[in-house]
């Protein structure tokens, strides 16, 4: 994929930009950490040259002035909430992070469990963090949050939250996922270290929408392609513009919210540090962009891929026709139809020749290189789409036998015969190991075996339904890939 994000670059405006922040508030901040730390692979996918974990190597450059407080709320817990990319439910993933943060080289001085009201899973969590010797603290509901900021910045509101105890300069306050009570921790802090006479400030780290780009960009509609689910939109800061008369994009939630936060510093501090929403962001990301068109056609594939996403969460009857009305919507917005997808176009014209389930897949190499693939007695489209990549990676002819009939029999009797499985073709994954038996003798094999690393980035797509067995062997592989999930 061509290239338009200085990682090297991000780092360190955004490091500096967060240390003036710190300095601005008398060396105390509180940090809003929003969106993934690890593996944030949107970002990384529209902007090209970000790479997945550059938020977790900020902090890194902040490491001796920064301390990680972890968010959850117990109404979470007590539900089971799903972290969905990951399948693990909340208590779950927050072991997890604190075991991931500190494997990284950062400080997590303690878990926040908000919204707490005597669930005994969150007691079980607390118990579980205090055997790693985690603090944990509870913050209670408060009724009237967050309109009735008298409440609310009282002792019978914020007051009655356990205060955390922090030593660094630079709190950064995550959670497993949205909802998790991030905000109400910091400005509860804000308020116990208010009464304690300490001066401390808040800040936010979103990435996404990017305010110093148009509202119509397409990295910022990505945004909203992916939380279409919760119904995100992209505007204009009405507070930002009527401060200084210069435009900057921020999202609703943010924007609505903002009265009610400057109410709560005006409060707190007297007055309210921040002019508008935009004002409380540190992001940098946008000025980190170098070749913007090469950011835009990224931003496009992703807004392509989430619509397609939808188009099988709608199917499937996982979302509402809102979320799908909204992808519909953003495509209309760019002038953008299914096959501007150039793999959608290709897989579809060869199945209409072939007359049977077929894939393309458009290499990641620089030259627009289409690979294409049919169904067969052997392999689906998606297995195939794999090995005729991988073929062509290696310079091999495509008429070249790299498995032999022979070799594939033995797997179809396990899965039919044994497994119960009506489908005797292989799945990706499956090809893969015969292939990696075959390489044992076969040199040919083995070179194309070899190629596998290089199908990272490719965007392929497929005219019938993708199984998880398969979507989850393509996302292994790096392979950006869609389908059509009505034909099976």
């Amino acid at each position: 994929m061509k290239q338009g994000f200085d990682n090297e670059k991000y780092l360190k405006t955004q490091s500096d930009h967060i240390r003036e922040r710190i300095a601005q508030f008398g060396d105390k901040l509180y940090l809003e950490f929003g969106g993934k730390l690890f593996d944030d692979y949107h970002a990384s996918r529209v902007l090209p040259g970000f790479q997945p974990d550059s938020k977790l190597q900020m902090l890194l450059e902040l490491k001796e002035d920064a301390e990680i407080v972890i968010a959850v709320s117990a109404n979470d817990i007590e539900g089971n909430k799903i972290r969905e990319d990951l399948g693990i439910p909340y208590d779950e993933d927050v072991l997890r992070l604190v075991e991931e943060y500190q494997k990284a080289g950062l400080y997590v001085s303690s878990v926040v469990i908000t919204r707490y009201a005597g669930q005994k899973s969150a007691q079980k969590l607390r118990r579980k963090l205090q055997h790693r010797n985690i603090k944990v603290y509870y913050h209670y509901a408060i009724e009237g949050y967050p309109t009735d900021t008298k409440k609310i910045i009282s002792e019978e509101g914020f007051g009655k939250n356990d205060y955390i105890e922090t030593t660094k300069r630079l709190v950064v306050v995550t959670a497993p996922g949205p909802g998790s009570g991030k905000m109400a921790t910091c400005l509860s802090q804000l308020y116990h270290e208010h009464k304690r006479g300490i001066k401390a400030g808040y800040a936010k780290f979103e990435t996404f929408p990017i305010w110093s780009l148009p509202l119509s960009h397409p990295v910022n509609l990505a945004y909203e392609a992916a939380t279409a689910d919760l119904n995100d939109k992209n505007m204009i800061d009405p507070f930002h513009l009527d401060a200084y008369n210069k435009v900057a994009v921020n999202y609703n939630r943010d924007i609505e919210i903002f009265p009610v936060l400057r109410k709560m510093f005006e409060e707190i501090y007297g007055t309210s540090p921040y002019q508008s929403p935009t004002d409380m962001g540190v992001n940098r990301a946008g000025f980190c962009i170098y070749d913007d068109e090469a950011v835009r056609e990224a931003a496009i594939q992703e807004i392509l891929r989430r619509y397609f996403a939808s188009r099988t969460r709608a199917i499937q009857e996982l979302c509402s026709k809102d979320e799908l009305h909204t992808q519909e919507m953003l495509l209309g917005q760019l002038g953008l139809t299914e096959e501007s997808r150039a793999c959608v176009k290709a897989a579809r014209e060869r199945e209409a020749s072939r007359k049977v389930y077929c894939g393309a897949m458009e290499l990641d190499d620089g030259n627009d290189t289409m690979i294409l693939s049919a169904n067969n007695n052997f392999m689906g489209p998606s297995a195939g789409l794999v090995m005729n990549a991988i073929k062509a990676l290696a310079g091999i002819d495509d008429k070249v036998q790299l498995i032999e009939p022979e070799a594939f029999k033995p797997i179809q009797m396990l899965k039919t015969d044994f497994m119960g499985s009506v489908n005797p073709r292989l799945h990706t994954y499956e090809t893969l190991i015969a292939l990696s038996m075959s390489a044992k003798s076969n040199p040919e094999a083995a070179k194309a075996l070899a190629q596998l690393p290089k199908l990272k980035g490719s965007q392929a797509h497929l005219t019938c339904a993708l199984s998880e067995t398969d979507l989850n062997t393509y996302n292994s592989l790096g392979i950006q890939v869609t389908y059509e999930p009505e034909k099976v």
